[in-house]
């Protein structure tokens, strides 16, 4: 089933939403999102029908097992994105975040598991030389600023 990046950003925010608060609520997920309700209701909708999440007007919001799936893995992918491009790259956390948010939705799984890889390897192996590499980074991250 072909699921785009947007409705991807919606499952990962019901997902996140779900993980903090234990309860979906369209005006959760449009502050979230920096969107309208009628726009959550619009994907809401899309999203039902493509069997990713349970949704009745005025009732609660569910992840089905498809939904949380894909969300847990985009959500993951995220969380290893901005760890990495703070951890390994030395990218200012703020940037990091919204980097990662654009890039998790396009990255394939062997992209993943190689960053994965290289983020251990790189610090269990080459912890001096990181140290250096991210050193030199928030010096040129504090002068830019």
């Amino acid at each position: 089933m072909e699921v785009s990046k947007r409705e991807e950003e919606y499952l990962e925010t019901m997902y996140i939403l779900h993980k903090n608060k234990g309860v979906i609520r369209v005006k959760d997920i449009a502050k979230m999102m920096r969107v309208k309700p009628p726009s959550v209701v619009d994907a809401l909708k899309k999203l039902a029908s493509k069997g990713l999440v349970e949704y009745e007007k005025y009732d609660r919001i569910l992840l089905t097992d498809a939904g949380k799936a894909i969300a847990e893995e985009t959500y993951s992918k995220h969380l290893l994105l901005t760890q990495f491009f703070i951890d390994i790259l030395g990218i200012p956390p703020e940037i990091a975040e919204r980097d990662a948010c654009q890039f998790e939705h396009y990255v394939s799984e062997i992209t993943v598991n190689r960053i994965r890889e290289f983020a251990q390897f790189i610090q269990e192996q080459c912890p001096y030389v990181l140290k250096q590499f991210l050193k030199e980074k928030l010096a040129e991250n504090a002068k830019s600023e």
